[in-house]
């Protein structure tokens, strides 16, 4: 049940389903991006590089569904995998430094590790925590999947994170979309501006990370990075393999 929560969104009922289908709108399906719009978008982006699809994926077809749909599907798995990106860039760099917080990890006083990198945090964290960690993820997962007016394969805003329904969760909780209102109040020039620059930050984060992980692995791998990134013996690809799963 756990990892199926956090599958859900890659899965085709998650949005061939009856209660996705019953929330498309003319208006929503009008919206749908096409690969021309992805040109001017690309453009947008980089004015040099421009439409870059080597694969051809905006011109496929995933689990038969339409192209715009496809796309739909593509764009919005690169900004969830950019903001993650982001936020392992910043994460790696915080490791790195020695940095942690000064509080106990867990109930029973175990301090948050304090180590050179990243991954070795990782292979650190309890059992327990891991475990509380893909449940959290599993949920927002599952609910950027049921909660939003539109999905994203169906002309859905590309990137929204539905608001939490405070009689829903005790207590309320910060709308990780927008949890100041922000953005609420920018114009629409300065909105389309912002997802601009998150895209192509998220861009430059995830190539930042493969520089990390490289030079981690195979030293000189990135030049620039030699002697500033330890060597890190683990499994980047096997996450569990110190704890969970020890195979």
């Amino acid at each position: 049940a756990l990892f199926a929560a956090s599958a859900a969104a890659f899965t085709p009922s998650s949005f061939n389903g009856q209660a996705v289908q019953g929330r498309v709108a003319t208006k929503a399906r009008m919206s749908m991006e096409t690969s021309e719009d992805l040109a001017v978008l690309a453009k947008k982006l980089n004015p040099i590089v421009g439409f870059f699809d080597p694969l051809g994926l905006s011109n496929q077809n995933f689990w038969d569904t339409t192209s715009e749909e496809t796309i739909g599907f593509l764009r919005e798995s690169e900004v969830k995998h950019g903001r993650i990106a982001m936020f392992a860039f910043v994460g790696y760099l915080v490791h790195a430094n020695g940095i942690a917080f000064p509080w106990a990890m867990s109930l029973d006083g175990t301090p948050f590790p304090k180590v050179s990198s990243a991954p070795e945090a990782w292979d650190a964290i309890s059992d327990a925590g891991k475990l509380q960690i893909f449940l959290f993820i599993g949920f927002l997962e599952f609910y950027r999947e049921v909660a939003c007016e539109t999905h994203y394969m169906k002309g859905g805003k590309i990137g929204e994170f539905p608001a939490f329904d405070p009689s829903v969760i005790p207590g309320g909780a910060l709308n990780l979309y927008d949890p100041f209102g922000i953005s609420s109040k920018n114009s629409d020039e300065k909105k389309e501006a912002g997802l601009i620059k998150e895209i192509n930050n998220g861009r430059l984060a995830m190539l930042g990370m493969f520089g990390f992980l490289s030079e981690a692995k195979v030293e000189g791998a990135v030049p620039l990075l030699k002697g500033v990134i330890p060597h890190y013996d683990g499994d980047f690809m096997a996450p569990l393999s110190t704890s969970i799963l020890p195979f």
